[in-house]
């Protein structure tokens, strides 16, 4: 563990450990399948957050699926966010098919506005939104819900099972939330 992350850790409270998340990541395998009734899904992973989250929800998800990514960032190693950047779009054809959005936290939502409506502009049926956790406050984008949510984080800064702390921590197996 880097100097760094170790005084991050230490300014900072565990809000959700790893037999909770993995309980709600298989409850939103049920959820996603009920919604999908065996329909075949995009499933595009919000890059580089949402890894760790991805891999576990696809196993819990008996639907169909073909996967593909997107990497659009704000952060860019910082703890705020600036200016939407493109890395990668998705590569499959969205036209017409049901896209499963996953994502590693619903903040206040700019990214996932963005990356949702690249999908509907590419002519996707419908566009479902599944996210690790929830930031609790009101400051979400108009018009943007997640269809899924695991869990429900405070309105603080959170890093561990994804999310990242300056570029580190995205492999903890829990979620921290720093106290100030």
């Amino acid at each position: 563990m880097t100097p760094e992350l170790s005084v991050a850790l230490a300014r900072a409270d565990c809000v959700h450990e790893e037999p909770a998340l993995k309980a709600a990541i298989a409850r939103l395998g049920d959820e996603i399948d009920v919604a999908l009734d065996g329909q075949e899904a995009v499933f595009v992973t919000v890059m580089q957050g949402a890894l760790p989250f991805a891999g576990q929800l696809a196993t819990a998800i008996r639907s169909p699926l073909l996967f593909d990514y997107v990497h659009a960032t704000r952060y860019r190693g910082t703890t705020s966010g600036g200016g939407l950047t493109w890395v990668k779009r998705p590569s499959t054809a969205l036209a017409g098919k049901t896209v499963l959005l996953v994502d590693d936290i619903l903040d206040e939502g700019h990214t996932l506005k963005a990356i949702r409506d690249f999908c509907m502009e590419e002519g996707a049926a419908r566009v479902l939104l599944a996210v690790l956790c929830e930031k609790r406050h009101d400051r979400c984008v108009p018009g943007l819900a997640a269809d899924f949510v695991g869990v429900e984080v405070p309105d603080l800064y959170v890093f561990g099972y994804g999310m990242d702390y300056h570029e580190q921590g995205r492999n903890l197996p829990a979620i921290y939330a720093m106290r100030d």
